[in-house]
């Protein structure tokens, strides 16, 4: 009896060291992200070395409390829009309320997303993808995090572990080449861009299995990102976006006027704006529909001479759009 709780100790000391030894190195979390920070940068136009690099920031290499029990990457927390499942932990107060996530992959969409979605962020996408330096700084710039020290953490971490090499790498594949190629026209073979956002239109023969075929896409991307059922059927000239649409439409389209045979969906499709968020945007219910001559903000802004033509349905409110605050938990990365 005595040997045997004499080795059952210490198979728990053997189990516990080699546990302590797992924790991930800088050079692990690299080696076995880097190729999902790059899927992110096609798919979000995200330079690969910044998302790895915050990631490596915010997760302590992966060893963060949040990033092990709850595969949250990017230390964003709940907000009142998050739906999905939670996780309390201490930060700048007690008991915080943490997005958990079924799998690493998705708190890198979700981080991703993030930013493509996020208003204030529009600037960093005119700039160039493989400028990691600019990309920093205009994170800071735009309030991404509070730390002064930031934007120069996230240069250091790319610059030491040579991150910069994953946006070339990210840049020259098939796949980015094939959704950035422009002709004179502006147009990317017969791929159009608008909002900052990859779109086609519908010719006659198009299937969604041919479509995700050809640009590489899952069912449930083309269906997310169109706001569509699986029981919906394409229909010739129709517009269908082949990434996230935005909350805004682009800067200089602040409202539409309704036309006739318009329907609120129809001016999600042409600006590139999720439908929910026109909803938000006009104080609207879901299914309310505008009338003809009715104005549906497309921005968040000052109101001014549209009052009087607001539909009656429409409560407007003259106050700035509450957007998400991304936090994170500094964990001492570096």
């Amino acid at each position: 009896m005595r040997r045997f709780i004499i080795f059952y100790i210490l198979v728990c000391f053997t189990v516990a060291t080699h546990a302590q030894r797992a924790k991930m190195s800088r050079e692990d979390y690299i080696e076995e992200y880097k190729d999902l920070a790059i899927e992110e940068m096609i798919r979000s136009e995200v330079p690969a070395s910044i998302t790895l690099a915050q990631g490596l920031l915010e997760s302590d290499n992966g060893n963060s409390s949040l990033a092990v029990k709850g595969n949250n990457h990017f230390g964003i927390k709940c907000h009142s829009s998050w739906t999905g499942k939670k996780m309390y932990h201490d930060d700048d107060e007690k008991h915080e309320c943490f997005r958990k996530y079924i799998s690493v992959q998705d708190s890198y969409a979700d981080h991703s997303d993030f930013l493509v979605n996020g208003s204030r962020y529009d600037f960093l996408f005119e700039l160039k993808i493989i400028d990691y330096k600019a990309w920093a700084r205009g994170l800071k710039k735009a309030g991404y995090a509070t730390s002064n020290k930031y934007a120069n953490l996230l240069i250091k971490i790319i610059e030491e572990n040579e991150l910069f090499q994953y946006d070339v790498i990210g840049k020259n594949s098939d796949r980015h080449k094939k959704s950035r190629k422009i002709n004179s026209r502006g147009v990317r073979g017969n791929m159009l861009n608008n909002n900052r956002i990859d779109y086609i239109i519908i010719e006659d023969g198009d299937s969604f299995e041919s479509l995700r075929e050809k640009y590489d896409l899952l069912r449930f991307e083309i269906l997310k990102y169109n706001e569509l059922t699986a029981d919906s059927v394409l229909r010739q000239g129709q517009i269908l976006y082949l990434q996230p649409k935005r909350n805004n439409a682009a800067h200089g389209n602040y409202s539409h006027v309704i036309k006739e045979g318009e329907c609120l969906y129809d001016i999600s499709q042409q600006y590139g704006v999720k439908l929910k968020k026109l909803y938000q945007k006009n104080h609207w219910n879901p299914g309310f529909e505008p009338e003809i001559g009715d104005i549906v903000l497309l921005r968040k802004g000052k109101i001014g001479n549209f009052k009087s033509r607001l539909p009656k349905q429409q409560k407007i409110k003259e106050e700035p759009e509450l957007e998400q605050e991304l936090e994170f938990e500094f964990d001492g990365g570096l």
